[in-house]
């Protein structure tokens, strides 16, 4: 049997009193493109920091690739591009290679070359657009077996979002590793992922195949009114259990 890139088994993490998430299982294959949604304070970031073992869980357990979080090869991105603003982008290259036991200075290299983005320059003198690019360039080095990425379009511009977007639709075209996305744009999700994961107040909604989901519909209904439908449907089992 083929192991799952993603296995969490009854995942939950309690900030204090409260849960971020709870009671979260799931099996994820490898090569899927997983599109994360769910409104703010959904649970949505505390499910990606379990992923990448940046979080402990509270209960439960995280699985990469049959491995506890935190092992193997994965790479992860959120949506502030984090990068020393004093460095050349050469630096944050050479910087990647000390800093990682797999890296593969030449995947960024490349990518950034063809996307016309000096080396020499220093990351302060970007455009947020060139900082994404830069920031998933080095995520792309280490040849992740799993790539995370948490709402990396929400601070850009539409063009900007358009390129990176383009650029994630290439690298998934280039080698077959398993993606999870976090995004509110649902077009652009629909666009790039294949699988869906909805959370609401730190429950699990829905998670399964987006075109398994769009055919049991008759395809009469958008992606987005299905995922607003699984939240509505929680809407209702809190209301009924609060009334």
């Amino acid at each position: 049997m083929t192991v799952p890139t993603i296995s969490t088994r009854g995942v939950g993490k309690r900030y204090g009193r409260r849960w971020g998430l709870r009671d979260c299982t799931l099996d994820i294959e490898a090569g899927r493109v997983v599109g994360l949604v769910g409104p703010n304070g959904a649970g949505k970031s505390t499910l990606l920091s379990l992923l990448v073992g940046l979080l402990r869980p509270t209960e439960g357990s995280v699985e990469i690739l049959g491995a506890p979080a935190g092992w193997g090869s994965v790479a992860y991105l959120d949506q502030r591009h984090a990068l020393y603003e004093s460095f050349r982008v050469r630096d944050m290259i050479e910087a990647g290679a000390r800093l990682n036991e797999r890296w593969f200075p030449e995947v960024a290299f490349e990518r950034l070359q063809d996307l016309g983005i000096s080396l020499e320059h220093k990351v302060g003198n970007l455009s947020g657009g060139q900082r994404a690019q830069v920031a998933l360039a080095l995520a792309l080095a280490k040849r992740p077996d799993l790539l995370v990425l948490d709402e990396p379009v929400a601070s850009l511009d539409p063009l900007a979002r358009r390129d990176l977007m383009g650029t994630l639709m290439e690298v998934k075209s280039e080698w077959d590793c398993t993606v999870v996305l976090s995004s509110h744009v649902v077009s652009e999700l629909e666009r790039l992922c294949d699988y869906l994961v909805v959370l609401d107040e730190g429950t699990l909604r829905y998670a399964g195949d987006i075109d398994e989901l769009l055919d049991s519909h008759g395809r009469q209904r958008s992606l987005e009114e299905l995922i607003l439908s699984f939240l509505d449907a929680g809407e209702l089992a809190r209301s009924e259990v609060t009334a």
